[in-house]
Protein backbone atom coordinates (compact mmCIF):
# COMPACT_ATOMS: atom_id res chain seq x y z
CA UNK A 1 0.00 0.00 0.00
CA UNK A 2 1.03 3.58 -1.22
CA UNK A 3 0.02 6.50 0.56
CA UNK A 4 2.02 9.17 -1.40
CA UNK A 5 1.87 11.47 -4.34
CA UNK A 6 2.75 9.58 -6.97
CA UNK A 7 3.06 10.49 -11.04
CA UNK A 8 3.46 8.44 -14.14
CA UNK A 9 2.50 9.27 -17.87
CA UNK A 10 3.30 7.36 -21.20
CA UNK A 11 6.65 6.86 -23.56
CA UNK A 12 6.38 9.70 -25.30
CA UNK A 13 5.07 12.45 -22.55
CA UNK A 14 2.34 13.87 -24.05
CA UNK A 15 0.45 11.97 -20.82
CA UNK A 16 1.33 12.80 -17.65
CA UNK A 17 -1.09 12.04 -14.52
CA UNK A 18 -1.00 12.45 -10.35
CA UNK A 19 -2.40 10.27 -7.99
CA UNK A 20 -2.99 11.34 -4.47
CA UNK A 21 -3.98 8.74 -1.81
CA UNK A 22 -3.38 5.32 -0.86
CA UNK A 23 -3.03 2.59 -4.11
CA UNK A 24 -3.61 -0.49 -2.48
CA UNK A 25 -5.51 -2.60 -4.88
CA UNK A 26 -3.21 -3.71 -7.16
CA UNK A 27 -3.07 -6.89 -9.61
CA UNK A 28 -2.13 -8.53 -12.32
CA UNK A 29 -4.46 -9.68 -14.88
CA UNK A 30 -3.69 -12.80 -17.54
CA UNK A 31 -6.59 -12.48 -19.32
CA UNK A 32 -5.81 -13.07 -23.29
CA UNK A 33 -7.66 -9.50 -23.60
CA UNK A 34 -4.93 -7.74 -21.24
CA UNK A 35 -2.47 -9.58 -23.13
CA UNK A 36 -3.70 -8.27 -26.31
CA UNK A 37 -4.45 -4.55 -24.52
CA UNK A 38 -0.30 -4.62 -23.00
CA UNK A 39 0.92 -6.93 -25.74
CA UNK A 40 2.80 -8.75 -22.51
CA UNK A 41 2.38 -11.76 -20.86
CA UNK A 42 -0.19 -10.14 -18.34
CA UNK A 43 -1.66 -6.44 -17.55
CA UNK A 44 -0.35 -5.19 -14.50
CA UNK A 45 -3.16 -2.60 -13.02
CA UNK A 46 -3.44 -0.45 -9.93
CA UNK A 47 -7.11 0.58 -9.03
CA UNK A 48 -7.67 4.39 -8.42
CA UNK A 49 -10.64 3.88 -6.35
CA UNK A 50 -10.95 6.42 -3.43
CA UNK A 51 -8.04 8.31 -4.55
CA UNK A 52 -8.00 11.60 -6.53
CA UNK A 53 -6.40 11.04 -10.06
CA UNK A 54 -5.40 14.33 -12.01
CA UNK A 55 -4.84 13.92 -15.98
CA UNK A 56 -1.78 16.72 -15.38
CA UNK A 57 -1.25 16.88 -19.66
CA UNK A 58 -3.05 15.24 -22.22
CA UNK A 59 -6.16 12.67 -21.73
CA UNK A 60 -5.82 9.16 -23.07
CA UNK A 61 -7.39 8.07 -26.43
CA UNK A 62 -10.03 5.47 -25.59
CA UNK A 63 -10.37 1.75 -27.48
CA UNK A 64 -13.43 0.10 -26.59
CA UNK A 65 -12.15 -3.61 -25.63
CA UNK A 66 -15.47 -4.65 -24.21
CA UNK A 67 -19.14 -3.44 -23.71
CA UNK A 68 -18.33 -2.71 -20.11
CA UNK A 69 -14.18 -1.78 -21.13
CA UNK A 70 -12.25 1.01 -22.51
CA UNK A 71 -8.60 1.15 -22.39
CA UNK A 72 -6.60 4.27 -22.53
CA UNK A 73 -3.53 4.87 -24.65
CA UNK A 74 -1.44 7.28 -26.05
CA UNK A 75 -2.07 8.44 -29.12
CA UNK A 76 1.57 9.67 -30.03
CA UNK A 77 3.34 6.68 -28.79
CA UNK A 78 0.52 4.26 -28.09
CA UNK A 79 1.49 3.22 -24.52
CA UNK A 80 -1.17 1.37 -22.75
CA UNK A 81 -2.62 3.26 -19.72
CA UNK A 82 -5.83 2.72 -18.43
CA UNK A 83 -8.41 0.19 -18.02
CA UNK A 84 -11.98 1.94 -16.98
CA UNK A 85 -14.80 0.33 -16.05
CA UNK A 86 -18.39 0.65 -14.43
CA UNK A 87 -16.64 0.05 -11.32
CA UNK A 88 -13.97 2.92 -11.57
CA UNK A 89 -10.66 3.29 -13.55
CA UNK A 90 -7.50 1.63 -13.03
CA UNK A 91 -3.96 2.59 -14.11
CA UNK A 92 -1.12 0.89 -15.42
CA UNK A 93 1.64 -0.03 -12.88
CA UNK A 94 4.78 0.36 -15.53
CA UNK A 95 3.59 3.73 -15.92
CA UNK A 96 3.80 5.14 -13.18
CA UNK A 97 7.48 7.05 -12.14
CA UNK A 98 8.25 4.78 -9.20
CA UNK A 99 6.27 1.21 -10.28
CA UNK A 100 8.42 -0.12 -8.05
CA UNK A 101 6.33 1.05 -5.32
CA UNK A 102 3.24 -0.79 -6.60
CA UNK A 103 3.14 -4.25 -5.47
CA UNK A 104 0.29 -6.32 -7.00
CA UNK A 105 -1.26 -8.62 -4.48
CA UNK A 106 -3.47 -10.90 -6.32
CA UNK A 107 -3.47 -12.61 -9.62
CA UNK A 108 -6.72 -12.44 -12.60
CA UNK A 109 -7.67 -14.01 -15.60
CA UNK A 110 -5.61 -17.54 -14.73
CA UNK A 111 -7.31 -19.51 -16.88
CA UNK A 112 -5.38 -17.59 -19.76
CA UNK A 113 -2.25 -17.75 -18.04
CA UNK A 114 1.05 -18.37 -20.51
CA UNK A 115 2.46 -21.77 -18.62
CA UNK A 116 6.05 -20.81 -18.81
CA UNK A 117 5.40 -17.10 -17.01
CA UNK A 118 6.06 -18.73 -13.93
CA UNK A 119 9.42 -19.92 -15.21
CA UNK A 120 10.73 -16.94 -15.92
CA UNK A 121 12.23 -16.03 -13.13
CA UNK A 122 14.50 -18.68 -13.28
CA UNK A 123 16.10 -17.75 -16.93
CA UNK A 124 19.95 -16.78 -16.92
CA UNK A 125 19.67 -12.76 -16.05
CA UNK A 126 22.19 -10.31 -17.95
CA UNK A 127 22.35 -6.46 -17.45
CA UNK A 128 22.01 -4.78 -20.62
CA UNK A 129 25.56 -3.89 -20.94
CA UNK A 130 27.15 -7.40 -20.17
CA UNK A 131 25.75 -7.65 -24.10
CA UNK A 132 29.16 -7.57 -25.36
CA UNK A 133 27.28 -7.95 -29.71
CA UNK A 134 25.31 -5.14 -28.48
CA UNK A 135 27.78 -2.72 -27.49
CA UNK A 136 28.42 -0.83 -30.49
CA UNK A 137 24.56 -0.02 -30.98
CA UNK A 138 23.56 0.98 -26.93
CA UNK A 139 26.85 3.60 -27.27
CA UNK A 140 24.87 5.06 -30.36
CA UNK A 141 21.45 4.98 -29.00
CA UNK A 142 19.42 7.65 -28.27
CA UNK A 143 16.32 7.68 -25.91
CA UNK A 144 13.21 9.92 -26.89
CA UNK A 145 11.71 8.60 -24.04
CA UNK A 146 9.89 10.79 -21.31
CA UNK A 147 12.23 11.10 -18.00
CA UNK A 148 10.31 9.58 -15.08
CA UNK A 149 9.20 12.61 -13.86
CA UNK A 150 7.59 15.62 -14.73
CA UNK A 151 8.55 18.20 -17.23
CA UNK A 152 7.30 21.40 -19.05
CA UNK A 153 9.41 19.72 -22.33
CA UNK A 154 6.59 18.36 -24.44
CA UNK A 155 7.21 17.19 -27.25
CA UNK A 156 10.56 16.10 -27.18
CA UNK A 157 12.93 17.66 -28.70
Amino acid sequence: MTNTVQTGGCQCGAIRFRVEGALDDASVCHCRMCQKAFGSFYGALVNTKGVTLTWTRGKPKHFASSNFVNRGFCKHCGTPISYEAPDGVALAIATFDHPEMIVPSVQFGIESKLPYVDEISALPKRHTIDDVATAPFLEKLVSNQHPDHDTDKWPPT
